[in-house]
């Protein structure tokens, strides 16, 4: 999974209309086809709920993609049929990479404390892809059920410590499943849910929005993992406003191409920055003699090991570009 916040994105027929226009938000997609739900006054018109849209051959020709999460002006509408054509695409605030969903304002990293088991790198790995999409980032811990409050206690007082308000969550008891709703329904807008596989995001998702009864896989017996369930993207309605979208589950996100953007993703380091500064231009922080961040804050490990994976992506990338591979290698995906 990864972020790329494109605040200068062009309409992709790069024409604008003083008419009336129908617009809309992409949902799903499938195959050569985009499902969307109408916006504004035409919202309660007598149409479809959803329409299934093609895409005008110019967005294909200037090579722009469509995402679920856009907001597309449509053309060439029969209601009766409930097809429309995608004529343009409107700028996006960011595009979550990753799986590819477009306008995205919050981010729900989800983990558990068993079944599997938390791994804090890992975790480490998702919130720092989380937070370079510039949306608000919520931390969920699943299965909260299976341990007992002691240990939830620790735990949470250690991601809080990451600067992050958590939110212990169980859908087997129902407990945090209501509080958690009023936040992601506050201000609307696209959530995403993500995690590794297996820590309960359908689960969360049908908690959320009951209608879905999406499919819940059994965590693997010998593995420990969660089987990957989720193969596409779709945005579904929150009863409280709002759209949630869940992404198909992997253990190894992508960590940013510049080491120099590494430490902005770690809010207890950029609250530190902002607060006093470092001295030194270009410092890596990693505990060198007269850096104003030291050592004592609490991922600091984490930081380095995942300072120390750029760092080396960083030198790779242009070996890697001269014999014609990736740049990247791609995030290992659960079986």
């Amino acid at each position: 999974m990864g972020f790329r916040a494109n605040p200068s994105h062009r309409s992709t027929c790069g024409c604008t209309s003083a008419v009336a226009e129908l617009w809309g938000r992409v949902v799903a997609l499938q195959a050569q086809f985009s499902e969307v739900v109408l916006e504004g006054s035409a919202a309660a018109a007598d149409l479809p709920p959803r329409l299934l849209c093609t895409r005008r051959t110019r967005l294909d020709h200037a090579g722009l993609q469509v995402c679920v999460g856009d907001l597309v002006r449509l053309e060439g509408l029969d209601g009766r049929a409930g097809r429309a054509a995608v004529a343009a695409v409107a700028p996006r605030r960011n595009l979550l990479q990753r799986p590819a969903v477009a306008n995205v304002n919050r981010v729900v990293v989800v983990a558990s404390l068993a079944e599997p088991a938390l791994d804090p790198l890992q975790l480490t790995r998702f919130l720092i892809t989380a937070e370079a999409s510039g949306a608000a980032v919520e931390l969920v811990l699943g299965k909260v059920d299976l341990v007992e409050e002691g240990v939830l206690a620790v735990w949470c007082a250690r991601l809080e410590g990451w600067g992050y308000r958590v939110w212990p969550l169980s859908t087997h008891r129902g407990r945090g499943v209501e509080a958690l709703a009023r936040q992601l329904a506050e201000g609307g807008g696209i959530g995403v849910v993500c995690g590794p596989s297996g820590v309960g995001k359908s689960s969360l998702l049908n908690a959320l929005c009951p209608e879905l009864a999406l499919r819940v896989a059994a965590v693997s017996g010998r593995l420990r993992r969660g089987r990957h369930t989720t193969r596409h993207v779709e945005l579904f309605p929150l009863q409280g406003g709002g759209l949630l979208a869940d992404s198909p589950g992997f253990n190894r996100p992508e960590l940013p191409d510049d080491p120099a953007a590494l430490a902005d993703a770690f809010p207890e380091l950029r609250t530190r920055l902002e607060a006093t500064g470092c001295r030194f231009r270009n410092c890596r922080h990693t505990g060198d003699p007269g850096c104003a961040m030291g050592t004592d804050w609490p991922r600091f490990p984490l930081y380095l090991a995942c300072l120390e994976e750029v760092e080396v992506k960083a030198k790779l990338a242009p070996r890697r570009r001269r014999a014609g591979g990736p740049a990247l290698s791609p995030p290992d995906r659960a079986d």
